[in-house]
């Protein structure tokens, strides 16, 4: 039996499908977007069957090009013609390339952005060991004694530590090496000690009072002398004083 809707929920469906069509045609203008600011370049092989090489898929030679450089962060066409040779020898075997590896790993390079040839490198270097998790997570799926789940299990965690290292080293390199510094101000009243470290709450004596305790002591005055430092060879460094200027009447 065909239940008949009522005006009310036909309504709402349709109320739905307008908001549902609405949110879709906002993510395909973002993505057509992102599609015009980043053009798509991608590598095929070259129609001689006796000796087939990788050229770029597009239909302007000049603007391929031009492409290719932009997406490896580099215009020397030395240091582009030797990134597509690694990628057609990483992808390569026996004497069968694998194409779609090729662009897949183009792909990956393209998305990190590399601003010059140091991150283009190390960005291929990320794709590789990406690939190689990959292999080594389908072998761990499919192993089948214990020992082939530890090897692989140990080169997987390997692989997965030294992809993070890439991308931290990325975000330092980008950074230019910088370290951020946070600032504290802080105000000591008159008769008051600064305590330089971790400050933490420990009982008096009798249990009922509590003081401060910190791990480093407190400086009480600008003008300490620190004590030398007793060397290996049992050298004393002597005392450096502070001159002291005496008014002169």
């Amino acid at each position: 039996m065909r239940v008949r809707k009522t005006k009310q929920q036909i309504d709402a469906e349709t109320a739905v499908e307008e908001i549902m069509g609405a949110a879709v045609k906002r993510t395909l203008s973002k993505l057509a977007g992102k599609m015009k600011e980043r053009p798509e370049v991608r590598l095929r092989l070259s129609k001689d069957t006796r000796r087939p090489q990788l050229e770029i898929d597009h239909k302007d030679d000049f603007i391929g090009i031009g492409l290719l450089m932009s997406a490896l962060g580099s215009c020397d066409s030395d240091f582009v013609h030797g990134m597509v040779g690694q990628l057609a020898w990483l992808n390569t075997y026996g004497e069968k390339l694998n194409l779609d590896r090729v662009n897949f790993m183009l792909s990956i390079i393209k998305g990190i952005e590399p601003r010059d040839q140091l991150e283009a490198m190390l960005a291929m270097q990320m794709a590789a060991v990406h690939q190689a998790t990959m292999m080594v997570a389908r072998r761990f799926d499919r192993s089948e004694n214990v020992m082939e789940q530890d090897s692989t299990e140990r080169a997987f965690n390997k692989l997965a530590r030294t992809f993070a290292g890439q991308m931290e080293a990325l975000t330092r390199y980008r950074a230019g090496g910088k370290q951020k510094v946070t600032l504290q101000q802080v105000s000591v009243s008159d008769g008051g000690q600064a305590i330089v470290g971790n400050v933490t709450q420990a009982p008096d004596g009798n249990g009922s009072e509590k003081r401060a305790v910190s791990s480093r002591p407190a400086f009480t005055s600008p003008n300490v002398v620190p004590m030398p430092k007793i060397e290996n060879s049992m050298k004393r460094t002597p005392l450096t004083m502070r001159p002291v200027r005496t008014a002169v009447k």
